[in-house]
């Protein structure tokens, strides 16, 4: 990793709410809102926007746990604002608190983490998942 990423760092993205973002299975929509999925998947992405100008050329982030709350629904055409914050930092594992808000407030918190690793060993790990080896990063 770059030197520079310092605990306090944050990111934000903002989006509208499209039905592509509904909550529903094998392509049924069971409500017409914001889905946990897709705030998780939101969540993960403003959560690589803090590591992203310190992965070297050889790095890649890997997501490995995501751990979130969904407290209230949202609307088709709702604007939405992820921001992840960085909390820690251990060794090649970053760690951040997200939160997501709609006009009205608060609607979603959780935490992401991600781990820096070479783009070899990444490589390497779903090479051996492949071949049913365990491939496991530890949180």
């Amino acid at each position: 990793m770059k030197a520079g990423m310092e605990v306090g760092q944050t990111a934000t993205i903002e989006f509208e709410v499209t039905p592509d973002m509904f909550a529903g299975f094998e392509g049924n929509v069971v409500h017409r809102a914001y889905s946990t999925v897709s705030m998780v998947y939101h969540m993960e992405w403003a959560s690589r926007q803090i590591i992203l100008p310190f992965l070297e050329e050889h790095e890649e982030g890997m997501g490995g746990a995501v751990s979130i709350k969904h407290i209230a629904p949202t609307t088709d055409g709702t604007k939405v604002r992820v921001k992840a914050t960085l909390t820690e930092i251990k060794n090649n594992i970053v760690i951040t608190r997200t939160e997501a808000w709609n006009e009205k407030g608060l609607i979603g918190h959780g935490e992401v983490k991600q781990a820096i690793l070479p783009k070899e060993k990444i490589i390497q790990m779903i090479a051996d998942s492949k071949q049913d080896k365990e491939s496991e990063i530890n949180f």
